[in-house]
């Protein structure tokens, strides 16, 4: 099944992806956020759902995940406003969510939705390898979405073997073994991370998230990876004043 996520790999190279959590700043401004960085550049977004105890995220992501319940979000609101981001916008659209959120809607029904609306992807950090594929592979595919899996330096040749057989868009590729929005510098040790991974032969492409905040970090994951992915750096832009249009544009025009 035709995926953007899979048409985007194919077409282009260094692919800026960002994640931002929806309902932040505010309830309303899901939509307002995408259309805003879908016309600053970006190629690929990730919708943050948010959720109380969210796996492997830093302050900044954790604190815009608290305000955002607090104003009020909730999985069926955040299917509400994407009802017709369709009309709107082309570009591959993932949702990232922990699992709890997922399972309260139900797993099938939650895919079904994605797919009604036009999401691409899914996300789920807290959902190991073997038990997506043993429980949750064929719902997923049904519904023609892409689940993206992270690996990380830890990772061993043979669960990144496995992630690579089992998923059909891109592989995260987690810059180092720290949360995110961490200033990470990308060392040696992410290049020797990196060139392991090519030297696994995988037949999904890499992108890689976790520390970047900038031109020059993208620039220097780029190097070894299709693209990377900027959360914490972004939350955080867009959370300084209440004019959000203004702020994305400020954070986005240093990838023109």
């Amino acid at each position: 099944m035709e995926n953007r996520i899979n048409n985007l790999l194919k077409k282009k190279e260094n692919i800026l992806s960002i994640y931002f959590t929806a309902g932040y700043p505010s309830l309303n401004d899901t939509t307002g956020v995408i259309k805003k960085l879908v016309e600053t550049g970006a190629d690929l977004l990730e919708i943050g759902v948010p959720f109380s105890d969210p796996v492997a995220d830093g302050p900044t992501i954790q604190h815009s995940n608290t305000v955002a319940i607090e104003n009020g979000m909730t999985v069926k609101l955040l299917f509400d406003q994407l009802n017709d981001i369709r009309k709107e916008v082309d570009v591959p659209l993932i949702m990232m969510s922990s699992l709890n959120p997922i399972m309260r809607y139900g797993f099938e029904n939650f895919c079904k939705k994605c797919k009604e609306i036009g999401i691409d992807g899914l996300i789920i950090p807290d959902l190991p390898v073997e038990e997506y594929v043993e429980h949750y592979k064929s719902i997923v595919e049904e519904n023609g979405l892409r689940n993206i899996i992270l690996v990380t330096p830890s990772s061993t040749d043979e669960r990144i073997r496995l992630v690579d057989e089992s998923t059909d868009g891109f592989i995260y590729m987690v810059s180092s073994s720290s949360t995110t929005g961490e200033n990470i510098n990308f060392t040696s040790d992410f290049e020797t991370f990196a060139k392991r991974l090519s030297g696994l032969n995988l037949k999904n492409s890499l992108i890689t998230g976790f520390g970047i905040k900038d031109k020059k970090s993208f620039d220097q994951v780029c190097k070894f990876s299709k693209g990377g992915i900027i959360g914490s750096a972004f939350v955080k832009a867009v959370a300084e004043t209440q004019d959000v249009s203004k702020n994305i544009e400020k954070f986005m025009i240093q990838f023109k």
